[in-house]
């Protein structure tokens, strides 16, 4: 078991807690909250060893789980790594592009392994998926959340854009070409719906929108490819794939045929794959002891996450530019 400590423990840092103390592949030493009277009460409330200073801590531990405020992932990130420690990081990797780039670098020259919390990846809708997504060619996502200030301090691109932003370039074989996008500020200082259009070199584009104004919640996206339509619902991690293939000769009296102008014949098949249930947050982690165990590329790499954020900075500017 590897040893691990958690830094920040508020709404998200207490999740990771609970779940680590609960995972056979770590031994959850402890945690440094900033906060020192927060840090005590959740100490004496779940039985957590809680650390007075970040050194102490990561001294004790093989692995740093870095679920502080953004603004400090580079400076807690920089401080692990140099101690020679493995670190996983909540999303986004850093506040800027830079600062992520020397994660990378820190990370390579002192030999350790980083993963970064893109959660999504780990949704049971999306891994049922994954493998039918081929060469998606248009692509469009909502993700909508009702307002919450937690999270307001950066811009929704941030905040939510950001998870479907990795999700696509994961699937997208393909540099991205240009970016249009649009924001409007509603009660924050910084944009709280934003859209944006992707379009990548081989010819694939794909459609955000994000909002954490909205009424409801919700967290679809659609890939469009030839001869295929995947539906992915994060939210209630269930997904449909639609294909469409050569009819038979003769059709059965249940089969749905389309004809095209050009008298072309295509059956379409609906399914809804199996979604194996998971708590994707535990999986997360523990994929991580498993790359640094295995010796393996962890799932979510630093270099993955430093692409997100540089595109979503690249959102950013096309909003600041309009």
């Amino acid at each position: 078991m590897l040893k691990i400590g958690v830094l920040g423990a508020g709404h998200l840092g207490k999740i990771h807690l609970r779940l680590l103390q609960q995972s056979e592949k770590y031994e959850l030493v402890g945690f440094y909250d900033e906060n020192q009277e927060n840090g005590a009460k959740i100490a004496a409330e779940f039985g957590y060893k809680q650390f007075d200073t970040i050194a102490k801590l990561i001294h004790a531990v093989d692995v740093i789980d870095i679920v502080t405020p953004t603004l400090s992932h580079y400076k807690c990130a920089k401080v692990s790594i140099k101690s020679g420690k493995h670190v996983f990081i909540e999303k986004p990797i850093a506040t800027t592009v830079d600062e992520a780039e020397e994660i990378i670098a820190l990370a390579t020259e002192y030999k350790v392994k980083g993963q970064v919390g893109h959660v999504e990846r780990f949704n049971p809708a999306f891994i049922a998926t994954k493998n039918m997504i081929e060469n998606p060619m248009f692509i469009e996502t909502h993700r909508l959340a009702e307002f919450n200030p937690r999270g307001t301090d950066v811009p929704v691109v941030l905040d939510l854009m950001i998870h479907d932003i990795d999700a696509i370039l994961s699937v997208v074989n393909s540099k991205v070409k240009n970016i249009h996008a649009s924001g409007v500020s509603v009660i924050s200082e910084t944009p709280d719906i934003a859209n944006a259009r992707i379009e990548f070199e081989n010819g694939c584009v794909a459609n955000l929108t994000s909002s954490r104004i909205s009424m409801k919640n919700m967290r679809k996206t659609r890939f469009f490819q030839k001869d295929a339509y995947i539906s992915v619902d994060f939210l209630e991690k269930k997904c449909e794939v639609v294909k469409m293939k050569d009819a038979p000769e003769v059709p059965g009296d249940f089969d749905m045929i389309l004809q095209n102008a050009e008298g072309v014949k295509k059956q379409i098949y609906f399914s809804n794959p199996e979604v194996q249930q998971n708590n994707a947050i535990l999986d997360e982690l523990e994929s991580f002891a498993d790359a640094i165990n295995n010796d393996t590329t962890p799932v979510v790499t630093l270099e993955q996450a430093t692409n997100a954020l540089r595109v979503a900075y690249q959102i950013i500017d096309s909003m600041e530019n309009k």
